[in-house]
């Protein structure tokens, strides 16, 4: 269902509050993309915020369900897509991230086609566990990550060109499977894991490794391959930001290299992304930004 297939004509759903709300989301779990997308212009940063939580919601109850059942969870998803939908047609959304994503989709001219790729990925972690290919996780993360940040292009103005759109897409690929490298012990706990079973079987490593956690030769050998399929994606993404509106740059250069810091992390942990969790201290996150502050965007 493309966007042009509902009316235009109605007033503004949300309210000051309303973004207020997916601010506060973003703050709360998106410390680093947060830090990151404060460069972006007020009007940028307001849309940021919608997305952010209109995938934020779907993905706690995916996640962190606490006493949903499987079945309240897959009713929760439905109604989401349906107040999606129903708000794209007119309808007020009950939810206040909705009511501002919504009218950030009507705004940007945003392809709601990718909100549901994204939801279809939100439905698929319900049910799927394991990915026996890197091209079985592709087609997941075409929904969970490809799918975002092509909603992020649209609400940052930028050209429809196959080009960017494709950078985009490695982008956000790239800062997927950083997340995936960094939180593998995590995602194990909750019975998930998103490292190919063929990549598995080619460095040796075995799920009952990871479950406890221990840091093998194969292991480190596995990590480096997957931190270098992620850094390739970044310096795939590299080549489409300079297209980027001028104002729009900064932001996601920042973005970008402060994801892939957490895979340098990772390295100088000797690939133990069990007993600790990689991330970039503030000073760091402030002095990459202030070196980013005194070049052109």
């Amino acid at each position: 269902m493309s966007l042009d297939s509902h009316p235009t004509d109605h007033a503004p759903f949300a309210s000051e509050q309303d973004f207020e709300a997916c601010r506060r989301l973003h703050r709360t779990y998106g410390t680093t993309y947060y830090f990151a997308t404060m460069r972006f212009p007020k009007e940028i940063r307001r849309r940021t915020h919608a997305i952010y939580g209109f995938v934020r919601v779907p993905d706690e109850w995916v996640d962190n369900p606490g006493e949903l059942s499987l079945a309240d969870r897959k009713q929760k998803l439905d109604e989401w897509r349906d107040s999606l939908h129903h708000g794209l047609e007119g309808v007020r959304p009950a939810h206040p991230v909705m009511r501002a994503f919504v009218d950030v989709v009507r705004e940007a001219q945003i392809d709601v086609r990718e909100a549901d790729l994204f939801l279809d990925a939100m439905e698929a972690d319900l049910d799927v566990r394991r990915y026996a290919t890197y091209d079985d996780l592709r087609g997941y993360m075409r929904g969970s990550a490809a799918a975002v940040g092509l909603m992020m292009c649209d609400a940052l103005r930028a050209d429809r060109r196959e080009d960017i759109r494709e950078g985009a897409i490695a982008l956000g690929e790239a800062m997927q499977l950083t997340n995936f490298l960094r939180d593998v012990g995590e995602d194990s706990t909750r019975g998930r894991l998103y490292m190919p079973l063929e990549d598995l079987d080619r460095f040796g490593v075995t799920e009952a490794q990871i479950s406890a956690g221990q840091v093998s030769e194969g292991w480190r050998a596995l990590m480096q391959f997957e931190i270098d399929r992620a850094r390739a994606l970044y310096a795939r993404s590299d080549e489409s930001i300079p297209y980027l509106p001028s104002e729009m740059r900064r932001a996601v250069r920042l973005a970008r290299e402060l994801y892939a810091r957490i895979l340098d992390r990772i390295e100088s942990q000797d690939y133990d992304v069990f007993s600790k969790r990689a991330r970039t201290t503030t000073l760091e996150k402030l002095a990459v930004a202030a070196r980013y502050s005194l070049v052109r965007p």
